[in-house]
């Protein structure tokens, strides 16, 4: 079905509440830089954080957890182990997953391994433009982990890694995009100081994998990660003086978004809303 923007935004007022209420354990495996970051991001937010990262406990622990996030920033070799067996066993649960292809690109130990990881079958997969292009193997990657292309150029292998992977694809930038490959929504919201703060995009995975757990439209689930987690940034980014005093802010704008202020502040677009504009621009002309 084709989502409108209200829709979504009417969806995301009500994945917030679910997450607040239900409290989903978010299992992470993630990068030794964010841990903090994302376990108190998850807090603020109402969710609940678990990093377990050892192999012959990754796997029990993703087949009780509400969802899980693999996040490639640190790859040593325990947690390589501790993914594959997490996947394994979120997979044979059930249980929604998040890959977070950190820096693949031209790198030789995480780059096959997020393309063995892309092809286990991630319910979502989040990163920067330069990140889905090289997952999706047209592509060498950015600078470190900074992009070094543009949405423009990331969108359509963005589209095909969601088909190939049968998965969300959510590209992280200016703009945020959310795609199934076919059909995209836009978020506009969010700040610069995210860019300034360490576990920024990072923790943003792990709210995906929160979101993911409280309803099983995956694609719909996304965009209100992405919406609750960058209007929270832009509210806490209109009262920060910088990248230090916003990052303390940012948890305390996760803890007090609620549905007015996502309705108030929320800036989303659709494939079908782009073709109504483009047609009434073409009629009028």
């Amino acid at each position: 079905m084709t989502r409108t923007p209200q829709h979504l935004l009417e969806f995301s007022v009500d994945a917030l509440q679910e997450v607040r209420r239900s409290a989903p354990l978010v299992h992470c495996i993630t990068n030794s830089v964010v841990v903090n970051f994302t376990a108190n991001a998850l807090l603020a937010l109402g969710a609940s954080a678990a990093m377990v990262d050892i192999p012959d406990e990754a796997g029990p622990f993703a087949a009780i957890a509400s969802g899980l996030l693999v996040n490639l920033g640190t790859p040593t070799a325990e947690q390589r182990t501790a993914m594959r067996e997490a996947v394994a066993s979120a997979t044979d649960a059930g249980t929604p997953w998040v890959l977070d292809p950190v820096a693949v690109g031209a790198l030789p130990v995480r780059t096959p391994l997020g393309f063995e990881l892309r092809d286990a079958g991630p319910t979502i997969i989040r990163g920067n433009a330069s990140e889905i292009i090289a997952v999706g193997g047209a592509g060498a990657g950015g600078r470190g982990v900074d992009a070094a292309d543009d949405l423009a150029a990331a969108e359509p292998h963005a589209r095909a890694l969601a088909l190939r992977t049968g998965g969300i694809v959510a590209v992280s930038g200016p703009v945020d995009l959310v795609t199934d490959g076919r059909e995209s929504v836009r978020i506009s919201n969010g700040t610069p100081l995210l860019t300034q703060v360490t576990g920024g995009g990072c923790a943003l995975g792990a709210v995906m994998a929160a979101f993911a757990a409280v309803d099983d439209d995956p694609l719909a689930t996304t965009v209100a990660a992405i919406t609750v987690y960058t209007v929270a940034a832009q509210r806490a980014a209109a009262r920060a003086s910088g990248p230090g005093s916003f990052a303390v802010g940012f948890l305390d704008a996760l803890a007090e978004i609620d549905g007015d202020a996502l309705r108030r502040t929320a800036v989303l677009a659709t494939d079908a809303a782009t073709d109504a504009a483009t047609d009434a621009t073409d009629a009028a002309s």
